[in-house]
């Protein structure tokens, strides 16, 4: 069971960046087998807004947010005043920016895993959650 950062999502929405492949692969891997994603509410703002900056075509956010709405595989979780306040706590103590406290909170309070391709969300995440990148979840055995 996992939270996704923003960054695997978008790089799964932009065949020309490097993550792109293993985004796909693992996201196949880890719904072939059943695997449940959580996502903070947050997240449909932040794909959007970064894919339309990358690819100058708001459309391309919009078309991304409503097919990872469309997965029965991924649930939505409202950023209520508890994880909020866990996602502060997070925040101050890893100094962590908000938005990437948020993804970490939430991972810690399912008790799942939390990907991302942000070096910098990862390294400091692995003091309070199990923190790794798609890579690294595509070496273990399936």
């Amino acid at each position: 069971m996992y939270v996704l950062d923003a960054s695997v999502w978008v790089s799964r929405f932009v065949p020309a960046d490097r993550y792109y492949k293993p985004s796909i692969d693992w996201l196949t891997r880890v719904f072939d087998t059943g695997g449940v994603i959580a996502e903070p509410l947050t997240l449909l703002a932040e794909v959007a807004g970064a894919l339309s900056r990358r690819t100058a075509a708001p459309a391309s956010g919009l078309r991304a947010v409503a097919e990872i709405e469309r997965l029965s595989d991924v649930r939505m979780v409202p950023v209520n005043a508890r994880l909020a306040r866990s996602s502060a706590l997070i925040a101050a103590e890893l100094r962590l920016p908000g938005v990437d406290a948020i993804y970490a909170a939430l991972a810690r309070e399912l008790s799942f895993s939390l990907v991302t391709w942000d070096r910098e969300q990862r390294e400091r995440a692995t003091r309070a959650v199990d923190a790794r990148t798609p890579s690294e979840l595509l070496q273990e055995a399936p």
